[in-house]
């Protein structure tokens, strides 16, 4: 159906907690930028979240990993719609060799999956 992707670098200032560790929120706020751009994409409007099924933190996220989200929607109802997300790391930086080494990981790893429901009022649908 339909599916959104973005990758960004996770920065010092989304570390929240000792030793860069950045806050499982973040990767909340970034499945909630792709359901936006899923629902502007299908239906015209961004919509609102209304809630998560279900939420799996997986794997820790620090400051410097590069992160990769995306999102599908899986199932429409009326003004429901309801979407998988997932977030993976693919990059880590790798501050015991050097303070700007990395490595692009072999496999990604994942760090988060979700499923959630957002709704759009049908006065506000423009696409079908």
């Amino acid at each position: 159906m339909y599916e959104s992707i973005i990758r960004l670098r996770m920065s010092s200032s989304d570390a929240h907690y000792g030793g860069n560790l950045v806050d499982g929120a973040k990767i909340l706020a970034l499945f909630g930028d792709v359901a936006t751009e899923l629902l502007i994409e299908y239906d015209g409007d961004e919509g609102l979240f209304k809630a998560y099924e279900n939420i799996e933190f997986i794997s820790p996220v620090y400051a410097g990993d590069f992160i990769e989200v995306s999102g599908k929607i899986i199932k429409v109802g009326n003004t429901s719609r309801k979407m998988t997300f997932e977030a993976r790391k693919f990059i880590s930086p790798r501050p015991e060799i050097n303070d700007s080494a990395a490595d692009l990981l072999k496999e990604p790893i994942i760090v988060c999956k979700a499923i959630g429901t957002c709704v759009v009022p049908k006065d506000k649908q423009r696409k079908k």
